[in-house]
């Protein structure tokens, strides 16, 4: 019988149901006496997150268990509480009455360690005893009573976790609490862990014998549960120990010990009737995956003393003792606690710490990075990572902050001086908050998640059962706020401190000691912070106008370089080009007085070897950061006529003019460089700048060489693949063919030639000048005349000749040379159509190329030049359409990649979406090419791993810090994409 309530909607909705006509409605369809209860105590509602949840799961717990209406007001008002805030404790509750039972007699306020320890191992003990009871002692009986106790262990850790929910929900700011609730949850997973460990022991003592009692184990927790900063459900961290009883064999100890973890864990973590608690993850452990899951102390040692790299000293900072052994525990962490605080003097240790920080954000998928809470910008990991960096940097030298928490070591980095007292108030606010979030979030489903939600109803609950915001849009604006903040302290609390430490180096003044300046380099990103303080001292040391302005200076300039890949090289070669200008009063005053410039330099040096390198030799180019105008290319005319002025003020073959020349090329190459970085120019706009660059210089060459009266002939030179596209990165070789004319009886065309390459070698900024797509390749005569070059395609040419043709171009020398040379090769590579056969050897050959001339051991996804999906994967598939085309449409006859590309995609022989695909794919390629050179200073073909090696390649690209592995997503997915399309449109799969 069915009594409708006296309640009204209205009444519903005040005490905060979000659907108050769904709830009046099910109320409708509820008993008497149920309906009497919801109504007389309706005000308890207000104190669930969602009174729409805590209202049905009431309904279809009483249902099962209708004793629950006569419970007094407090125990009902409890209960709403915590079924309102946890549909995952609800069911619990729900699926074992006597547990509802106790929840609702008891009232618990968080325990401490020992007292969970005693609960549980109580638990577990009067399971073993009940299922012992007249049981015969069989191996059936024993798995029998090991599950029991299991299953008894579960059960009653899921009680003292409702408690402790329920403590929590009460809490008027949980924020006050999070600290205590992540211990006790923590002292919790300490007494599960050691609970398991001895059901465990009886568990294989049925296989194994007494060897379970031959060996001690030690259960070490890691990451938030070492900290006691654990959350509802998170992964348990751990590291396992096991050392043999007095004689017992060490091989036989460990064998065992295996054995007994494995078996702790499964009970920790496996389904059943109670689910299982949470994963035991012991991937921390030394080799990670692939390495030993349990090892002796000694063993550990070893492997930390050799092996071990920055970040696993890092996730050693939190290690502790949480179960087994209590004296094999003490020992381990007495043993490796010393090597954590020793792991800050490693070479490159603030590198290893910041690829820890790249690995753990590289698996977050692109459409989570703005929800994750837990590993996002501004989310917890900014605050733990930089407050561990801190630590171990001044940790080392300073027993006083040490804690393992990240709470607790804030405060004494603040009470220690390391960082301001308000910075570290506002940091731990903000981790308190965005920690009671991710509690919120883990116990309403009891899930492991650290993504905010996106539906705004799931929004309001969180902002009601957290407290801190009314609804869905004051929370979002609450957490927006936090994250702000939180990477603006993240920012200021890791970089500030170096300030005061170099403001006068050296001085009366100076505030640190030379060893605490050192350790403060380190900690922003120095890696040999020996160097940048001598460095430092050189430059302001004295009493000059300059030393004193460098005073000023350096504490700007460091900060920025320390925002770079590579701080060290930009503070070497800031010293370097300062050397050199000397007293020159525009470059200190450009630096004093423009913000811009400071900051475009800084990040030119700290970015890019290249331009470090260049400007070493080039000191005066360093007047461009402040000039837009300035750094903008040159014409090819404008270089053509300075380059051919220096020729003529020198007589004819004087070596000097060589010198000359390659200086203007060199200036011309660095002023592209700081365009290409400092205003993040990209490489198809660059690439026609550097080609007129080599233009400009092999028509002066040519001026300069004489080959006409010094060596009998006329000489022209056409440029080939992507030099004659205007194509050419940094890293480029000028591929060239040469074409020449007798005017003596005796002319010496080699000679000449080699004139000509020999000038074009530059041992400060490598380029020359390739042979080899010239008529028969490297066996081919060195040179040819335009009738010998017609003869020779019209009979001779393979279908891969005529195909190096399309991107044929007159470079530089004899016009009427140049014009005869392509009347030929126009007719080869434009009018002649294409066959079946042509096509087959085209195709076979690039199929040769991939298996024979890429790298060994260099992956083939992640070569620019000959990978899948790369530049020539692009250019081929291009320039066999030109070919198949180009006989009957002129449109198609460029030497221009994307411009033939274009012309394809216009005559629709490649589709728009393919075509933007291989154009996508050609235009990165080229961008990480030449990003590769000018971050390095040397030439490389391949996209490094992503982390460290990456990270400078990416930041010249635009990248921001930290995303090297957004880069390398970027670039494979490109090039998968354009594999496909290769595949499908070349070889017809």
């Amino acid at each position: 019988m069915s009594h409708a309530p006296t309640l009204t909607r209205l009444e519903l909705a005040r005490v905060g149901f979000a659907e108050p006509s769904r709830a009046f409605d099910l109320l409708h369809e509820q008993q008497t006496a149920l309906s009497d209860v919801v109504c007389r105590r309706l005000t308890a509602f207000s104190t669930a997150a969602d009174p729409d949840t805590a209202l049905t799961e009431f309904i279809g717990i009483a249902e099962r268990h209708p004793a629950v209406l006569d419970v007094d007001e407090a125990a009902f008002t409890r209960l709403l509480r915590l079924i309102g805030g946890s549909l995952g404790l609800s069911e619990f509750l729900l699926r074992d009455p006597a547990e509802l039972h106790w929840f609702l007699t008891h009232d618990e306020s968080p325990l401490t360690r020992d007292e969970y320890r005693e609960s549980l191992a109580e638990a577990v003990a009067a399971a073993r005893y009940e299922t012992a009871t007249g049981a015969c002692a069989t191996p059936a009986s024993a798995a029998h009573s090991v599950s029991a106790a299991a299953l008894a262990l579960r059960t009653r850790y899921r009680r003292h976790i409702a408690q402790l929910a329920h403590w929590d929900f009460a809490t008027p700011d949980p924020r006050d609490v999070v600290a205590r609730v992540s211990v006790a949850l923590a002292d919790l997973a300490d007494a599960a862990m050691d609970a398991a460990l001895q059901l465990a022991r009886e568990e294989c003592r049925s296989q194994l014998g007494d060897r379970v009692d031959h060996v001690r184990i030690a259960v070490i927790a890691m990451g938030k549960t070492g900290a006691r900063e654990l959350n509802y459900l998170s992964d348990v961290d751990v590291i396992y120990v096991a050392e043999p009883v007095d004689d017992a064999d060490p091989t036989r100890a460990l064998v065992s010990a295996t054995r007994i973890v494995q078996s702790m864990m499964r009970i920790i973590s496996a389904g059943g009737v109670e689910p299982g608690l949470w994963e035991v993850d012991a991937n921390l452990r030394p080799e990670g995956k692939d390495g030993a899951l349990v090892r002796t102390v000694a063993s550990h040692l070893a492997y930390y003393e050799r092996w071990a790299k920055g970040w696993e000293f890092q996730a050693l900072l939190k290690a502790r003792a949480m179960a087994g052994d209590v004296e094999l525990g003490r020992e381990y962490i007495d043993s490796i606690r010393p090597m954590v605080w020793r792991s800050a003097r490693q070479e490159n240790f603030v590198e290893s710490v910041q690829a820890m920080r790249e690995r753990v954000s590289d698996h977050i998928p692109p459409e989570q990075v703005a929800r994750q809470i837990k590993l996002g910008p501004g989310g917890l990991r900014d605050v733990e990572f930089t407050v561990q960096l801190l630590q171990l940097v001044h940790g080392q030298h300073d027993e006083r902050v040490r804690a393992r928490g990240t709470l607790e070591a804030l405060r004494q980095l603040a009470d220690n001086g390391y960082i301001g007292r308000r910075e570290a108030e506002d940091f731990a606010q903000d981790y308190r908050t965005l920690r009671v979030f991710e509690h919120r979030l883990q116990v309403r489903r009891m899930r492991r998640t650290h993504l905010m939600p996106t539906d705004p109803e799931e929004l309001r609950i969180l902002a009601r059962s957290s407290r801190l915001a009314a609804d869905a849009d004051e929370l979002l604006t609450v957490w927006t706020e936090v994250k702000r903040s939180v990477r603006d302290l993240h920012t200021r609390i890791f970089y500030s401190p170096l300030l005061a430490a170099v403001a006068r180096i050296p001085g009366a003044d100076f505030q640190l000691t030379e060893q605490h300046a050192r350790e403060r380099l380190s900690a922003i990103g120095y890696r040999d912070p020996a160097g940048a303080l001598d460095r430092i001292t050189a430059l302001t040391t004295g009493v000059s106008r300059r030393a004193e302005i460098q005073r000023h200076l350096l504490p700007l300039m460091l900060e920025l370089f320390a925002e770079g890949t590579d701080p060290d090289f930009g503070l070497l070669a800031f010293t370097r080009v300062s050397e050199s200008i000397g007293e020159a009063y525009w470059y200190l005053r450009m630096l004093r007085d423009s913000p811009v410039a400071a900051r475009r330099f800084a990040v030119a040096l700290s970015r890019s070897r290249f331009i470090g390198d260049a400007l070493a030799s080039q000191p005066e180019a360093a007047k461009w950061f402040d000039d837009d105008d300035g750094v903008q290319p040159r014409t090819f005319e404008v270089m053509r006529h300075e380059m051919l002025a220096i020729v003529a003020r020198h007589p004819k073959a004087d070596d000097r003019v060589v010198a000359l020349l390659q200086q203007v090329r060199r200036r011309e190459v660095l002023r592209l460089a700081i365009w290409s970085v400092v205003h993040e120019v990209p490489a198809e706009t660059i690439s026609p700048a550097l080609s007129d660059i080599y233009r400009a210089l092999l028509t002066a060459l040519l001026e300069w060489l004489d080959a006409e009266e010094r060596f009998g002939v006329r000489l022209a030179v056409i440029g080939l693949g992507r030099f004659g596209g205007a194509e050419i990165g940094f890293s480029s070789d000028l591929d060239v063919m040469y074409v020449y004319e007798a005017v003596h009886e005796r002319p010496n065309i080699r000679a000449a030639a080699q004139a000509l390459g020999k000038a074009v070698q530059d041992f400060r900024m490598p380029v020359e000048l390739d042979l080899d797509l010239r008529p028969e390749g490297r066996k081919g005569a060195i040179a040819r005349t335009p009738e010998g070059l017609a003869a020779y395609y019209e009979r001779w040419a393979e279908p891969w000749e005529r195909h190096a043709l399309l991107r044929a171009a007159p470079v530089a020398g004899d016009p009427e040379l140049l014009d005869r040379s392509f009347a030929s090769i126009n007719a080869v590579r434009w009018e002649r159509p294409l066959t079946r056969d042509d096509e087959r050897q085209i195709k076979r050959l690039k199929a040769r190329m991939e298996s024979e001339r890429l790298p060994r051991g260099v992956d083939s996804s992640r070569h620019v030049k000959l990978g899948r999906g790369s530049l020539t994967d692009v250019e081929w598939i291009v320039q066999l359409y030109q070919l198949r085309l180009a006989a009957h449409d002129t449109t198609v006859r460029t030497t221009h990649t994307l411009a033939a590309l274009s012309a394809l995609e216009t005559a629709e022989a490649i589709s728009q979406s393919d075509a933007e695909t291989l154009r996508h794919a050609w235009l990165l390629a080229s961008r990480v090419r030449d990003a590769n050179i000018l971050a390095t200073g040397t030439a490389s073909d391949v996209l490094a791993e992503p982390g460290s090696a990456l990270e400078p390649t990416a930041r010249v690209l635009g990248y921001a810090s930290g995303q090297s592995a957004r880069l390398d997503n970027d670039y494979l997915r490109a090039t998968r994409r354009s594999r496909r399309v290769f595949e499908r449109l070349f070889y017809g799969e």
